[in-house]
């Protein structure tokens, strides 16, 4: 079917809009959740994040290996992964290499996109604000956007979500044909 991927800061309505899409397509749904509960604060967001789901979807909870995670999921049913900034925030705590942690964001994109069944991954937008002032914020920033690109040019569509609406992204290749006139 397709691959869709929404953008946006936090709380802008990212994850709610997946869900209302993949409730929509009306068939089995398993969730693709990265999170990992190792405080009280995020124990509480992940008990909410599973209470705004309908009891009969299947949870599949992968922090680290997603490409095997969505390969789990049956290919007719439709996937939301929720959400790639978390997936690749573990990869690079746990050590893993930027330019490795890049190659298997594109390898996983390719593997969504391949999905019969409709697939929806969710990411943070984290480079329109201030330069991190760390050498792993940018580190962080400068990988996540290369995994959000691979997503994006992955996807049949792609939104950017802000409070609660969206901005369709396109691509850049009617702008540059455009200008080649």
């Amino acid at each position: 079917m397709s691959l869709v991927t929404l953008l946006g800061g936090a709380r802008s309505g990212k994850s709610r809009l997946a869900l209302e899409l993949v409730a929509a397509a009306g068939t089995d749904v398993a969730v693709v959740a990265t999170a990992e509960a190792l405080d009280e604060e995020m124990v509480e967001r992940v008990a909410a994040h599973r209470g705004e789901r309908p009891a009969g979807w299947v949870t599949v909870e992968e922090p680290l290996e997603l490409e095997r995670a969505l390969g789990s999921v049956d290919p007719r049913w439709t996937c939301v992964v929720d959400c790639l900034s978390l997936w690749i925030s573990n990869l690079l705590l746990r050590g893993d290499e930027p330019g490795a942690v890049e190659e298997a964001a594109r390898r996983c994109a390719a593997r969504a996109a391949e999905r019969p069944g409709l697939t929806v991954a969710v990411t943070n937008e984290v480079g329109l604000g201030v330069v991190p002032a760390t050498t792993v914020g940018r580190t962080y920033r400068d990988v996540l956007g290369v995994a959000n690109r691979s997503w994006v040019d992955a996807s049949e569509q792609a939104a950017f979500v802000v409070a609660g609406r969206i901005l369709p992204l396109e691509s850049a290749d009617g702008l540059v044909d455009w200008v080649r006139r």
